[in-house]
């Protein structure tokens, strides 16, 4: 005969997934799968968003005011290379969001990770913020006018990323996101407090 703590078991489970933790692992696993995705677009159509960082930079299509055209960035060199760079610094992202995916996973059975998920998942949405709040919204926004342009303005796309994983960072940073590993680590001290 089953005792009644084994009946609660899969309602626990099911509570389980409303947690902190889980929520975290889910925002940061579907930032790794989004900036995977934009990496391996880029990489496999490396064409079409090399045409989108060359207008930028060459601020061909803004009003072309004498007094900001002295910032465009003509050399098709340096715009590779600036397009080269975003790539790879979208892969490391995705590499290093998907690794704190699975420690998030881990965390989950194993408490004590729920910290080094924490710290690994800031990382890597710190570089997403970088990438497209610096990199699209402030530089390419403002400093190469982006936002007069009809045809290259990928402001509404970096401002939605840069939403995203504020809402995920905060959400990774509340307390009780990683309370069970402190609760785990207390108890622990408690124990061998106790046995000495």
């Amino acid at each position: 005969m089953s005792r009644p703590a084994e009946k609660t078991r899969p309602a626990e489970r099911i509570l389980r997934a409303g947690t902190l933790p889980v929520v975290a692992l889910l925002f940061t696993g579907t930032l790794a799968l989004y900036i995977a995705l934009v990496a391996f677009g880029n990489i496999t159509d490396f064409d079409s968003n090399q045409q989108f960082v060359r207008h930028v930079l060459a601020m061909d299509t803004t009003f072309k005011d004498d007094d900001l055209m002295w910032r465009a960035v003509e050399s098709t060199a340096l715009q590779d290379t600036a397009y080269v760079v975003i790539i790879a610094w979208e892969t490391l992202a995705a590499l290093v969001l998907g690794t704190a995916t699975v420690l998030w996973a881990r965390g989950l059975r194993s408490p004590e990770g729920l910290r080094r998920a924490q710290r690994a998942g800031t990382i890597g949405l710190l570089m997403l913020i970088l990438l497209f709040g610096v990199g699209f919204i402030g530089i390419g926004g403002e400093w190469f006018a982006m936002w007069q342009s009809e045809d290259w303005n990928g402001l509404d796309a970096a401002t939605r990323i840069v939403t995203i994983t504020g809402i995920a960072l905060v959400v990774t940073h509340l307390p009780s996101a990683v309370s069970a590993a402190d609760g785990s680590r207390k108890a622990s001290e408690e124990t061998s407090e106790k046995a000495d």
